[in-house]
């Protein structure tokens, strides 16, 4: 009996590609197709600057702290634009679990299971996207700070811009993977939209948490939004960095990470 060459043998073992299959065509493909959709750039981008401008603009001549604005104090609209900018970071994440309970519904997920794709550099992928979506809230707010009058030092501008869009860009962006990988269809994005208002106002985004009843504080601190927003207010502040902060902040990304493999895999173990 004639043996095949080696080369014309068929093989069911499948590569694994470099990096688990990570590639910036793949990221591309994921950016735009936030890009495209209209309503998602409305409610993440435009409705912050809206509630900045009408909350925030009659503040702009009203200190922060105890330092005069004209000898470089913060305004009370610096604090209201950082918090709506990172609002608006938070939204633009989180319907990144729109988009994955949509591709649940058409079967999508599953067909990414028969593909080589690593499910982590999947969720990774994923998470970039919504970041770089969760950027273009960021620098929205800001410019219509600036535009309105909102006077901070480079420091300032470049710590909190940078803090709050990273750290709730990166923990948003997971819940929403985790909340898509586990509720079906358009449900995904009703839930997190919901989940983001409720955690703003328990974590402390839209006023200071020292005002809140002190069985409030004690809740704020462990809600993924209280970390995130008082690092990022940091530079406006004045405040030290706390280091149970930065705790708040890794555990629960590391929480919601770890959520959205497992979602991922339980959804697609039937390939």
């Amino acid at each position: 009996m004639t043996t095949a060459p080696a080369s014309d043998r068929v093989t069911l073992d499948r590569r694994v590609p470099p990096l688990g299959g990570f590639n910036l065509t793949y990221l591309r493909i994921e950016l735009m197709r936030k890009l495209r959709n209209r309503r998602t750039l409305i409610f993440t981008i435009v409705f912050p600057i809206a509630l900045y401008v009408i909350i925030g603009v009659p503040q702009v001549d009203t200190p922060l702290t105890a330092t005069p604005i004209a000898q470089g104090g913060p305004s009370v609209a610096a604090y209201i634009m950082v918090s709506m900018a990172m609002y608006g970071a938070m939204m633009s994440a989180t319907q990144t679990g729109a988009a994955v309970g949509v591709e649940r519904a058409q079967g999508w997920s599953r067909q990414l299971r028969l593909t080589p794709l690593n499910p982590l550099v999947n969720v990774i992928i994923k998470m970039i996207a919504g970041m770089l979506l969760g950027l273009f809230a960021v620098a929205a707010t800001f410019a219509a700070g600036a535009f309105s009058g909102v006077q901070l030092s480079a420091v300032q501008w470049i710590g909190t811009g940078l803090s709050g869009w990273i750290l709730a860009a990166a923990v948003f962006t997971a819940l929403g993977l985790m909340v898509g990988y586990l509720v079906p269809g358009e449900n995904a994005a009703q839930i997190t939209s919901l989940a983001i208002v409720l955690l703003a106002f328990l974590g402390g985004l839209f006023y200071p948490v020292s005002s809140m009843p002190d069985f409030m504080q004690s809740i704020a601190a462990f809600t993924p939004v209280y970390g995130i927003s008082q690092i990022a207010r940091a530079p406006l502040t004045g405040e030290g960095l706390d280091l149970l902060w930065v705790v708040n902040a890794l555990a629960w990304l590391a929480l919601f990470v770890a959520g959205t493999a497992w979602a991922f895999r339980r959804d697609t173990q039937r390939v």
